[in-house]
């Protein structure tokens, strides 16, 4: 049974009526520390919503893998095929046979969340189908933490097997800043201008909440309006939820609440806190506890206990590979290093992303071998996810 039917056979009795109204205003809402990932304040943060665009932002997380891995590059012309110039609006309308470099496609998906261009990423990715592509998305979810989130497309437009929680959607959001921190520019964008017309960003709240650098907005008929938005104050970063907003203004202004909220609990040391107002059922519990750990410091204090040499994976070679965390400082990605290999008998190197971050990964290895280490070190209380 492949992943989507095993996805399905634990959630249709709950999928459809989990989507209810919070109040009048919105459905969903969270606020996380970003360096943690600690969930610090949520309310129905497990209901079932439909994530309209905000699905892109697992699109693109995909696509920066595909860069980081020499499967695409920044100046590589992607192929528009009939289908992706099919695509419903929000679209930048590109005609079926041009081309749109990977760069500008990215900034369409980020700035203007061009569904058309969404689909040119997907079918350049996987093989010319869109259909493999968000099966793909699914289950990299999976391997990132995402328990209760299925694709079905690329963009987000409506389908009613297309599901998500606000829980899932911090979760994607903070796997890409912090698995490809290299690319997280793209998501502050304010405007972006291609073949003459200029495209504003539809988070309002770049350039107008103080250190907002992010992320992505959404809205379909049956989503309503959605909002993952980021921002950073002196050594904290947090990230805000809001899913099934009214309007534009609500999805803006609750969005600034959660951040707001966010910083002030993490400056008074604050205990987490999650409601459920809505009476939709709710597919999973939502922890307070991250489930990935960011830092050294942290598996330290999860007290895991090592994996002996007798129960560490074999390591088969391939073109998959695991990574454990990206972090600003050398020293502490080194730290990591020994704590993966005290811990899993394996030796991963640093990688430098250019940006201040350095990753700590395992290359080379099978799809096998990498779900193998993977879920040895969530045995052992260490934060890993599986890059293609």
């Amino acid at each position: 049974m492949n992943i989507r039917n095993v996805f399905f056979a634990a959630l249709a009795a709950v999928a459809m009526p989990a989507i209810a109204a919070h109040g009048a205003q919105y459905r969903a809402a969270l606020v996380a520390d970003m360096d943690s990932g600690r969930v610090l304040y949520s309310e129905n943060a497990g209901d079932l919503n439909y994530p309209a665009s905000l699905t892109k932002i697992m699109t693109l997380y995909l696509t920066f893998d595909a860069l980081e891995h020499g499967r695409l590059h920044l100046d590589d012309y992607l192929i528009v095929s009939q289908t992706a110039a099919n695509a419903s609006p929000v679209k930048l309308g590109l005609p079926a046979g041009s081309k749109i470099t990977v760069e500008d496609a990215i900034k369409a998906v980020a700035v203007h969340s061009a569904n058309d261009v969404a689909r040119v990423l997907a079918e350049n990715l996987k093989g010319g189908k869109e259909g493999n592509f968000a099966t793909l998305m699914t289950r990299v979810a999976s391997e990132i933490g995402l328990s209760q989130t299925n694709f079905e497309n690329s963009s987000g437009l409506p389908d009613d097997d297309h599901l998500s929680t606000a829980r899932d959607i911090a979760l994607m959001s903070m796997a890409v800043y912090k698995h490809f921190p290299q690319y997280w520019k793209y998501f502050g964008i304010k405007s972006w201008t291609y073949n003459g017309k200029t495209y504003t960003n539809g988070n309002r709240l770049l350039g107008m909440y103080a250190g907002c650098d992010g992320m992505k907005t959404g809205f379909t008929n049956k989503s309503k309006y959605s909002l993952v938005a980021t921002a950073h104050r002196g050594n904290s970063r947090v990230l805000a939820v809001v899913l099934g907003a009214e309007n534009k203004d609500v999805r803006a202004n609750i969005a600034a609440q959660m951040l707001n909220r966010g910083f002030k609990m993490l400056g008074e040391k604050a205990a987490p806190v999650s409601r459920q107002t809505s009476s939709a059922p709710v597919a999973a519990p939502v922890s307070s506890t991250p489930p990935w750990t960011f830092s050294a410091a942290y598996n330290a204090a999860t007290g895991a206990a090592p994996v002996s040499a007798a129960t560490a994976p074999a390591l088969k070679a391939g073109h998959a590979g695991v990574q454990f965390g990206a972090f600003s400082s050398r020293a502490a990605a080194q730290n990591q290093v020994r704590n993966v290999k005290n811990k899993l008998g394996v030796s991963p190197v640093v990688e430098d992303t250019g940006t201040g971050m350095h990753r700590v990964r395992v290359n080379n290895l099978s799809d096998a071998a990498a779900g193998k280490l993977k879920s040895a070190a969530a045995a052992a209380g260490i934060d890993s996810y599986i890059f293609h």
